[in-house]
């Protein structure tokens, strides 16, 4: 059986409904708080190869640090990579990931498309 993992924010609704449709559906997950234990560019860059979408895709334009820091700026890849680690809030949540696949479960049907 592949690997579960979710990257999880219990403060976000739609993280918690993917973690319930997971337990639910007696799919043993691996709980990763990316905001409790960042992580790395190692972990940024597999993610986002799973997820097969640019750095930038990943980023929550609405946080705050965004808004003051990143907004109307323009960033490499590398560099957007390197934001995300330092500035998790910004990571777009919850990720989903089975196996070599991902999808950010936003809106559920992603995460149910995932293992159908």
């Amino acid at each position: 059986m592949e690997q579960i993992t979710i990257w999880h924010n219990n403060r976000c609704s739609k993280s918690r409904n993917s973690l319930c449709y997971l337990q639910e559906n007696k799919l043993q997950a691996t709980v990763f708080e990316y905001l409790k234990t960042p992580p790395t560019l190692d972990d940024i860059n597999q993610v986002l190869e799973k997820l097969n979408i640019p750095a930038e895709a990943l980023i929550r334009k609405g946080e705050e640090v965004y808004k003051s820091n990143f907004k109307d700026k323009k960033f490499s890849e590398e560099e957007w990579r390197k934001i995300l680690v330092q500035h998790p809030v910004l990571i777009e949540r919850p990720i989903v990931i089975k196996g070599n696949k991902a999808v950010i479960g936003r809106p559920i049907e992603k995460v149910i498309e995932l293992f159908a």
